[in-house]
């Protein structure tokens, strides 16, 4: 599971309008609802709705956040079991329908649902896009961009913002993203961390070997931290689209003092080897950040390639370990 494989309002402002007598603007307002939407997705591909779509399936987990942020519940979710374990930073709201995997949703469950768009990230297979496009219109968005990672989730939440009619809850939520940076910027630097090196990496057991990923400054939580004050402590390249890399314990040796932050969680038995797995590893611990006791472990629900709501969540949750 650790691994990436990797409208309502306008309808009741118009009953209250002509409710009042005032048909005019009731009647703009109805066939603003219905006006047909052409957009360009991630692909390059041209997404044409008849209007803001409303019921909307989501087959990765940070579309499925992005729409529950702009107050759109989805009627179909890959993994619905999974989401709710491992993004509890945006609660789904209501019962969506479990279309299958990430990697392999299904088409026959999509298909029953009569979903009027259905949102999706390039990291799905182009012959899976092809399948779904048969069934209704689909808009995808990309997944992660190592050379602006803040920013392609921004680009992604007004995609589909545009697509569901709620462009306005868009702006807001960008402009409490950009606020809660700043607010965790301020707190870090108060208590005199600004600056401070960060060491932010996922781990999980597979066959008795523990893996780790380290997220570098090309990621999305790289970028965060950066955007924090904070200095990122790995010196390895991440990978171009999500900015992880790849090590094992020794390499954790070469950070020296520093700030290590992990989330894992409760429900899964492998996702914790700091906490773990390593607790008696003799490298772990002579590790200097170790030692000195500045190993965080995030709360669980926190989901590490989510959207503004997660990213939000995390700034709150390491600016509350850093600074305790």
């Amino acid at each position: 599971m650790r691994r990436l494989l990797l409208t309502a309002p306008l309808a009741t402002a118009a009953l209250l309008l002509t409710a009042c007598g005032t048909t005019e603007p009731a009647a703009d307002e109805a066939k603003a609802s219905t006006e047909a939407i052409t957009l360009t997705d991630a692909s390059g591909a041209k997404v044409k709705l008849d209007g803001p779509a409303e019921k909307v399936v989501g087959t990765e987990w940070n579309v499925v956040e992005s729409l529950i942020s702009l107050g759109v519940d989805p009627v179909g979710v890959a993994d619905v079991k999974g989401y709710k374990t491992w993004d509890t930073a945006v609660p789904l709201k209501n019962d969506p329908k479990d279309i299958g995997t990430r990697g392999e949703p299904s088409m026959d469950t999509i298909a029953s649902l009569k979903p009027d768009l259905i949102v999706a990230t390039n990291d799905l297979q182009a012959s899976a896009v092809e399948q779904l496009r048969k069934v209704a219109p689909v808009l995808q968005v990309k997944s992660a961009d190592g050379a602006g990672q803040i920013e392609q989730m921004l680009e992604n939440v007004d995609l589909i913002a545009e697509a569901t009619g709620t462009t306005d809850k868009a702006t807001t939520l960008k402009k409490d993203f950009e606020a809660k940076l700043a607010e965790g910027r301020k707190a870090l630097a108060d208590a005199g961390l600004d600056g401070e090196k960060i060491a932010f990496a996922d781990g999980y057991v597979t066959s008795n070997q523990v893996s780790i990923r380290p997220f570098t400054a090309t990621s999305l939580l790289g970028e965060v931290n950066t955007r924090l004050g904070l200095k990122n402590a790995w010196t390895m390249k991440g990978d171009p689209s999500y900015g992880l890399a790849s090590t094992d314990v020794e390499g954790l040796t070469g950070l020296g003092k520093v700030q290590f932050a992990y989330i894992g969680n409760d429900k899964d038995p492998n996702a914790d080897p700091f906490g773990k797995q390593l607790a008696k590893n003799s490298v772990w611990k002579s590790l200097p950040f170790v030692k000195s006791g500045d190993v965080h472990r995030l709360p669980d629900g926190v989901w590490m390639f989510g959207g503004t709501g997660s990213m939000e969540a995390y700034v709150d949750a390491l600016v509350e370990a850093l600074t305790k």
